[in-house]
């Protein structure tokens, strides 16, 4: 027993040692120059910027002078960058955060009223500009336009408008969308900004329940406008953190004459003329700096967990290597094959070393045949991303080993089966089909999987059915997503008859979110997406039968600079652009004639393909154009419970607008941004119409003078005026 513990020790014991051969990680270092502050206050002055009064040689030009503002002494002291205060400076990123002021005005009862502010910020003459993709114009309240331009104005003017005609509970709303708030980016390159705020409609709807609106330029992510109460906003701070981008120069990185030190590397700036640097890849410091503040190489060997090793490790300049002990094969930096060979292996019995063997190659087979799945699989990058890592036995004892009675749902490619975690959360896996022996399968398979985590990994919406984690540990990937309780709307449809769609409000509902995560699939994902298989199946329903659009095995992103794809045609029957189909060209009009069908479906209740020996007409998509264009209505949308006349309204523009979208060329199509926009305002002014009937005659007498109907001519304004409304801001 004695002899086979010290044959596992001896054989085990360079896989479990890291051998230390380098002299040690660079000590961490400051980043000014010798004998500078570091400091004013807790902010850090690294090097280019220095703090005025100190050595003129502790900042690079007077462009990177700021000043230790000691002036409140009951404070902490305050970096400033002229009229700016600084918050954090980033030598990686070549970024400064600074306080920005806002622009506001608030109702004043007492003189019938309003204060106006106007700030103007300007940073012409320097190396800064305000960043173009880290900082987003927004604008709260209940009857705001809020304006940006230039200077002088020559350059670029934009803003947005935010109305809401009711008390709004941001919290509930969930997005910033033009309902009490409304945001936009800024053009690249500014260094002069000029911000106002007026009043839209003098504050005629708002006043009782919002007296005040704001309107600033921060760092995107730092507004969280759910948290704000539209009806006390006396109480908001009135600055707020922005970015600015910086260079250290005006040339381009192709001069001689740059202000980089060693083991770096020159980056033009995209802001316009300038450059800035940063180190190598392998080093880290300050790339304005030479000697031991500059970029120093990196022991990679100190670090295994960013640069694995299974052998022995050794630092190079700007990289490691790595290498598999004796008697071993391998790359040495993902794995080691083999056994060493030693003097004790030939003094062991041959029945001890045959017993070890055994169990070790085991063991061994087993954890090298998931490393190598890990590794085929995309692991190294993956597990660097901010997604989780399932294991595989994990995943089978959420599913009781993958049972029947856990099957969700089955397709060509793969199963998906409901999982229970340890934690008690559930989740939706999704597990591709093991083709025995058919090695071809198994790569497309593969390929398919990979596509799809590549495109629902950048993937973030409400409305978009979210992937939790992977699992590469097995031979196919599999893939772990959210758990959606109700089903697909093609099962409430068709198969359950669901009594909660017989609602009109419900179905218009789901129309517009489904139509407000494609939207975001076409304009706002980067790269933009192609769903390519938009149908009642892939839209699935929570607990709450919010819409969730799903299955992205299909999906394609569309390449910087292009608008369309050649590609094999693939889709559903019923479902598919009948021009993609004849010419193999996929574009988002593709999309747009899915996600018609799909309106179809929910005005008719009808599937788009009927059974051959149906007695009914067998292309019912081209009887429900004809039936619209005719303004034959009553022979193909199916009946809603209770429905009123603005409700039937709101069916027939539906209906128009889901036959504008199944026309037959996608440049006759509306885009998915115009489709959402009506969809979402046919929504809201729903839902309007419906707060307004909660209140009695005479309260609504006093908001419109007299009493809504749907005939009269102040209706038919007020709706006009909505969807102007909505088309100038947009909804997200």
């Amino acid at each position: 027993m004695m002899i086979v513990q010290l044959l596992w020790w001896w054989l085990l014991l360079p896989l479990c040692v890291r051998a230390q051969t380098s002299s040690g990680a660079a000590a961490e270092t400051t980043v000014v120059m010798h004998g500078c502050p570091e400091k004013c206050g807790n902010i850090s002055v690294p090097y280019p910027f220095g703090i005025n009064g100190a050595d003129p040689r502790c900042s690079m030009n007077d462009n990177f002078t700021l000043n230790c503002d000691n002036s409140e002494s009951k404070s902490s002291p305050k970096l400033m960058l002229g009229d700016f205060q600084i918050l954090n400076i980033s030598v990686e990123e070549s970024t400064v955060t600074v306080l920005t002021t806002m622009v506001y005005y608030c109702y004043n009862v007492s003189l019938d009223g309003f204060n106006f502010l106007t700030t103007r910020m300007n940073l012409t003459g320097t190396p800064y500009t305000f960043s173009a993709t880290q900082n987003r114009f927004t604008a709260i309240g209940c009857d705001t336009e809020a304006y940006m331009r230039d200077s002088d104005g020559t350059r670029f003017g934009s803003g947005c408008i935010s109305l809401c005609y009711h008390e709004v509970n941001l919290t509930q709303e969930g997005s910033c969308s033009g309902f009490g708030c409304c945001h936009t980016q800024i053009p690249k390159g500014v260094k002069t900004l000029n911000i106002s705020i007026s009043a839209v409609n003098n504050y005629i709807y708002a006043r009782n329940f919002s007296p005040c609106s704001y309107a600033f330029l921060a760092r995107e992510g730092w507004f969280e406008f759910s948290t704000i109460d539209l009806s006390d906003l006396t109480n908001v701070d009135r600055e707020a953190p922005a970015i600015l981008n910086w260079v250290v120069g005006e040339q381009t990185c192709e001069s001689t004459d740059l202000s980089c030190g060693p083991n770096t590397n020159c980056v033009n700036s995209d802001d316009g003329p300038g450059y800035r640097c940063v180190c190598k890849l392998g080093f880290r410091g300050n790339p304005y700096l030479s000697g031991s503040n500059g970029c120093q190489d990196i022991d990679e060997c100190l670090d295994e967990k960013m640069y694995p090793c299974k052998g022995t490790c050794k630092n190079t300049q700007g990289n490691y290597t790595c290498h598999c002990p004796l008697g071993m094969s391998g790359d040495g930096k993902v794995a080691c094959q083999g056994f060493r060979v030693t003097t004790l292996v030939a003094v062991c019995g041959m029945v001890i070393f045959l017993a070890f063997v055994i169990i070790v190659t085991w063991g061994g087979c087993k954890r090298r045949n998931k490393h190598r799945n890990f590794q085929q699989n995309g692991g190294s990058l993956l597990k660097h991303q901010k997604i989780r890592i399932f294991n595989e036995k994990e995943l089978e004892k959420a599913t009781e080993k993958y049972d029947k009675g856990r099957l969700l749902g089955q397709g060509g490619s793969g199963a998906v089966y409901k999982g229970v975690l340890a934690d008690k959360s559930v989740v939706a896996i999704k597990k591709p089909n093991e083709f025995k022996h058919l090695q071809r399968e198994i790569i497309i398979i593969k390929e398919e999987f990979q596509h799809e985590i590549s495109v629902v990994s950048q993937v973030n919406h409400k409305n978009v059915v979210k992937l939790l984690g992977l699992c590469l540990e097995t031979k196919l990937p599999l893939l772990i997503y959210e758990f959606i309780s109700n089903g697909s709307l093609f099962d409430h449809l068709h198969v359950k008859r669901s009594a909660m769609l017989k609602s009109w409000a419900n179905r218009l509902r789901i129309a517009a979110e489904t139509s407000l995560a494609l939207d975001y699939l076409h304009s706002l994902a980067d790269p933009p997406i192609i769903h390519r298989d938009v149908k009642s199946t892939n839209i699935l329903l929570d607990e709450k039968f919010t819409a969730k659009v799903s299955d992205f095995g299909a999906s394609v992103s569309i390449p910087l600079g292009e608008s369309a794809v050649v590609t094999k045609v693939q889709g559903t029957r019923g479902y598919l652009d009948p021009e993609y189909l004849d010419t193999g060209t996929l574009t988002v009009k593709s999309d747009v004639y899915s996600f018609g069908v799909v309106l179809m479906e929910l005005l008719t209740g009808q599937k788009p393909i009927r059974p051959q020996n149906s007695d009914e007409n067998g292309n019912i998509i081209q009887y429900f154009i004809s039936s619209v264009e005719q303004k034959r209505f009553s022979q193909v949308l199916m009946n809603f419970e209770d429905v009123e006349a603005r409700e039937t309204e709101q069916i027939e523009a539906v209906a128009e607008l889901a036959m504008k979208c199944l026309q037959r060329y996608g440049t006759e199509r509306p885009t998915m941004k115009e489709v959402a926009e009506q969809l979402v305002g046919l929504k809201k002014l729903y839902e309007i119409f419906h707060a307004q009937e909660d209140n009695d005659d005479e309260e609504r007498e006093g908001l419109l003078g007299h009493s809504i109907n749907t005939n009269d001519e102040v209706f038919h304004s007020m709706s006009e005026n909505y969807y102007m409304t909505a088309l100038n801001i947009g909804f997200s």
